[in-house]
């Protein structure tokens, strides 16, 4: 469930109410009683949980083992390189 920011118009109160969205507006203010209208607000950010969400993830497979295949024979290479 949202929260929604309301601001009455005779006093000027800002809050925050937690509705659910098919709720009816709130009409008055807590804390004069005068009429109130609900702001439009940003919302929050997109939020990643878990493991996971990375560039690699997403890579192909096939693409993944030809760039570990290359690099395990540049290593095999300067190895044999480096023992001669």
């Amino acid at each position: 469930m949202p929260t929604y920011d309301y601001i009455c118009d005779s006093c000027g109160h800002r809050f925050e109410h937690f509705q659910a969205m098919g709720d009816s507006l709130l009409e008055k203010c807590p804390l004069c009683n005068g009429r109130v209208k609900r702001l439009i607000s940003g919302g929050t950010g997109l939020i990643f949980k878990g493991s996971g969400f990375y560039i690699t993830d997403y890579v192909r497979k096939s693409a993944r083992s030809e760039r570990d295949t290359s690099s395990e024979s540049t290593k095999k290479e300067s190895k044999k390189d480096s023992d001669s």
